[in-house]
């Protein structure tokens, strides 16, 4: 790395750092504070990330406070908030149509329910917590919220409908929020089994026996690859699918027949359907989290860059994008103009993203085209529509210009992982029995 490259990287840092610092609140990290006003369950909790990397302490109680304020909307059968805020602030839906929400000065705090069944709120706050505690190690404030973190977890069981032991997701509840992803999804299981990972390290740090968490973890990860992985490096157990997992038999068989092998794993198997299409953040989160072994991860790898995903910057969301026409094209994607092939979940490009896919290139040993991709990070993050360093929220999938809202805290966040990632050459941080490295 050049001298430039690498003050580059800390001019970019310290920026990341600002916005983070300015996107805190008395309830704990907004979305942005140019427009996501609200604690997002998925945003502060990816935001966390960044936030125990800051060099002000006061960083990281704004983390606590984000888990605090998701915590008091947790509702009676244990499902997370979608995000949090004030009854007064800005929508940004009503932002982008020149409006404003009138409520006459009433500063009502109250949860969101217009993704009221999201899924990967009660993932990530569980994340969150166990991201708190790994690097806080504050057993007292884990055993104050224990109890709440079953209950999210049990929230989450209720979402196996068919006790298949993988989540079951309805269209459009997770972070792709206006997509057409469903049923066994790819992002949502990988981070489910990064939960039960997660609750058996802390269930141990308290005492309790983390066995049956983690090997429920092992049963995830071991059907997820059965399920969303096509090729021979994960040879099919059939006798066991034919003996416990029948309604699994006819994709399966599609996808062997139709498919016969992909370097990547498939964002969704539902009824007799799949989708085939490379979704990045699924894939870099099974490389991050352990999902993937190191076969998988450089197929992955070697595939996103090979189609060019990470140009003009690292990295775009799903490849190839959905057209009119396609089976998962849906005309909810034409709503405000986001989701048109290259935009937002459609193709877009996302530098929290880029950073999952930094500390993935790390966690598969490719230490040069992490450091390499980490200086692209950097200056897509110094782009902006009104100067630079914007960290914006999105870019177009082929101009590489930015389409999304500025200030956002998890393109900051992200950043500062990838970064220490780099710095340390490891990802160790969901490796409950180590450190950084």
């Amino acid at each position: 790395m050049s001298s430039i490259e690498a003050k580059q990287i800390e001019q970019a840092a310290e920026a990341a750092e600002r916005v983070l610092l300015a996107n805190g609140s008395e309830l704990g990290l907004l979305g942005s504070g140019r427009a996501y006003r609200q604690v997002w369950a998925r945003d502060s909790m990816i935001g966390g990330l960044g936030l125990w990397l800051c060099a002000n302490p006061a960083a990281r109680q704004i983390h606590r406070r984000s888990l605090d304020t998701l915590r008091q909307f947790q509702s009676a059968l244990g499902h997370m908030p979608h995000n949090v805020g004030y009854s007064d602030v800005d929508d940004p839906a009503l932002v982008a149509l020149g409006g404003r929400l009138q409520t006459g000065g009433d500063r009502r705090l109250t949860p969101d329910t217009t993704h009221a069944g999201v899924v990967d709120s009660n993932l990530w706050y569980i994340i969150g917590q166990y991201y708190h505690f790994r690097l806080g190690q504050d057993v007292d404030y884990l055993r104050q919220v224990w109890d709440g973190l079953e209950r999210a977890l049990l929230w989450l069981r209720y979402q196996d409908s068919n006790e298949c032991g993988l989540l079951e997701v309805h269209e459009a509840m997770d972070w792709a929020d206006l997509f057409s992803n469903r049923y066994n999804v790819l992002f949502d299981n990988v981070l489910y089994y990064a939960v039960w990972k997660a609750m058996g390290s802390m269930a141990a740090a308290l005492g309790l026996p983390p066995e049956p968490y983690l090997q429920t973890a092992d049963e995830v990860r071991r059907k997820i690859n059965t399920l969303l992985w096509v090729g021979p490096e994960v040879p099919k157990d059939w006798d066991w699918v034919r003996r416990e997992r029948q309604e699994w038999l006819y994709p399966l068989r599609r996808v062997e027949t139709e498919l016969v092998v992909r370097p990547y794993y498939l964002p969704y198997m539902a009824f007799r359907d799949y989708g085939d299409r490379f979704d990045t953040l699924g894939n870099l989160l099974a490389i991050v989290l352990g999902v993937a072994d190191q076969q998988q991860a450089n197929l992955i790898l070697d595939y996103l860059h090979g189609c060019g995903l990470n140009e003009p910057f690292p990295v775009r969301a799903l490849y190839p994008p959905v057209n009119p026409g396609d089976k998962d094209w849906r005309d909810y994607f034409r709503v405000r103009n986001l989701n048109l092939p290259h935009h937002y979940h459609n193709g877009g490009a996302w530098p929290f993203i880029g950073g999952f896919y930094v500390a993935a290139l790390v966690q598969a040993g490719r230490l040069d085209e992490a450091q390499m991709q980490l200086v692209r990070l950097a200056e897509m993050n110094r782009q902006g529509v009104r100067g630079e360093w914007e960290f914006n929220e999105w870019f177009h999938g082929l101009s590489g210009r930015p389409m999304g809202y500025a200030g956002q805290s998890w393109s900051a966040a992200m950043f500062l992982f990838a970064r220490e990632a780099v710095r340390q050459g490891c990802v160790s941080v969901f490796n409950p029995d180590a450190g950084w490295c």
